[in-house]
């Protein structure tokens, strides 16, 4: 019998838990600065990791400035051809507001392209994108308006971004 031998996947640490909140707290500053005069926005985060960093970006955006920030979760299904999208509210709060979209990482550039159909037909006073990290391996012409880090990968490589409160473990991998 021969037996096949299990290559270990090697995991590279791209970016830890300080950093991650570093890279949060810049954009947020960005974001701030992008919208001078504006009373309240809308966080729409991509389900789930988008929606983790949305969270995160409210609380730190909170402690800084006056804005009312209001989050929003996209369920997004990417797994199809035509666009199928989910949201736990109303999509009219966002009529007149700007709304910052938020996910993990941009690849395809699918999710955000399909993340910003959701928005189309509602009038809004600015839509931006922000990711956490991009790989610039875009098939869909999405390019997204504030990142945290831009990271130049290969196609057969995966980036794995871990936020888990419970465990206080955030990271992200390149394997």
């Amino acid at each position: 019998m021969k037996f096949q031998k299990k290559m270990a996947v090697k995991k590279l640490l791209i970016l830890n838990k300080k950093q991650i909140q570093q890279r949060i707290d810049r954009m947020a500053y960005q974001i701030l600065e992008d919208n001078l005069g504006e009373e309240e926005l809308i966080m729409a985060g991509i389900v789930d990791k988008g929606y983790v960093i949305a969270q995160r970006l409210k609380t730190v955006l909170e402690s800084i400035s006056e804005l009312k920030i209001t989050l929003m979760k996209i369920e997004i299904n990417k797994n199809i051809s035509h666009r199928e999208t989910n949201s736990d509210l109303d999509l009219n709060l966002a009529t007149n507001k700007v709304v910052i979209l938020v996910d993990d990482v941009v690849n395809s550039g699918r999710a955000l392209a399909y993340g910003l159909g959701v928005f189309l037909d509602i009038p809004l006073k600015k839509l931006r994108t922000l990711v956490l990290i991009d790989r610039s391996h875009r098939n869909f012409p999405v390019s997204p308006d504030f990142t945290g880090l831009e990271l130049a990968t290969i196609l057969k490589e995966h980036v794995d971004v871990v936020l888990d409160e419970k465990l206080e473990e955030d990271a992200v991998y390149l394997s």
